[in-house]
Order: C-alpha cells, then sequence, then structure tokens
C-alpha cells in the first residue's frame, strides 16, 4: 500500500513510523520534515500528504506533529480526508471500522515505540464496517465535503 506519511520534525518517533511501515511492505511517500528541501510547517506538510490521499496517490496518510491535533485539523480541511486522533489502539481501531478513516494523526510527543507498533496493528487490522447506521453516518461526513462554504 502507498502511505503518505507527515512530520514536522524529525524526531525519533517520526523516523521510527518511517521505517515500521516499510518493514510491513508499505511505499512510504515522505512530507514535510522527512524530505529534505520540504516545507516543514505542520500544516503544509500534513495538507500534502492528507491530499495525496484525496486525490488517489496515496491510498492512507499518517501525519504527525507535537501533539498531533494540528496534524489532524490541517488533513481534515482536505476534502475526501477522514483523519484520526488516536493515542491509543482502541482509538484506531474505531476510527477504521466506525469512520473510515484514510488519515491516521499521531502525537510526537506521546506517541513511544510500542504504542505507535499497538496503534498501526490495529489500524491496519480494522476494515470499515459495514453496518448501515456507520455506512450513512460516513456519507453524512463525505456528503459535508461537497457543500459550498
Amino acid at each position: 500500500m502507498r502511505i503518505s506519511v507527515s512530520s514536522d520534525m524529525d524526531e525519533p518517533v517520526a523516523r521510527l513510523l518511517v521505517a515500521e511501515l516499510r518493514e510491513r511492505g508499505h511505499e512510504v511517500r515522505a512530507h514535510g520534515a522527512l524530505r529534505a528541501g520540504a516545507d516543514p510547517q505542520w500544516a503544509v506538510c500534513s495538507e500534502a500528504a492528507a491530499r495525496e490521499v484525496a486525490e488517489g496517490a496515496a491510498e492512507q496518510a499518517v501525519v504527525c506533529c507535537w501533539t498531533g491535533t494540528g496534524a489532524s485539523i490541517a488533513a481534515n480541511k482536505v476534502p475526501g480526508v477522514r483523519a484520526a486522533l488516536c493515542a491509543d489502539a482502541a482509538t484506531a481501531e474505531g476510527a477504521r471500522r466506525w469512520n473510515d478513516a484514510n488519515v491516521l494523526a499521531l502525537s510526537l510527543r506521546l506517541t513511544s515505540e510500542p504504542l505507535l507498533k499497538e496503534i498501526l496493528d490495529a489500524w491496519f487490522a480494522a476494515a470499515p464496517s459495514d453496518d448501515e447506521e456507520d455506512r450513512r453516518n460516513v456519507a453524512h461526513v463525505e456528503a459535508l465535503d461537497a457543500r459550498p462554504r
């Protein structure tokens, strides 16, 4: 799977994220502080990674900043993106299942190596729900992207 990854800082957990994704067999498209010469501002690099998902250049993305909040806000401004800030595996699993999230947002401050692996395990093991109510909610969120601002 092609996964866009962004981070506003070249932190050990961001480098570990890239290595872990590659070890799991994914093609990583790096943005921000993870790519030489790229703009590392959280708003800019998170948008770039999210835009690749919305445009089909990547199937999913992982966006990171110190708290994860700014990265998730910026990613969610891109139509077609459903970014979820996940600090634990249960939240990651739920975000994929009930919200059909296509972008994972992580905190560089709070995410340890063991926690990162647990979150990624849960994220990739979960599939979007086929439950009618869950699908209606996701469809409603998708319709919000189509509304004029």
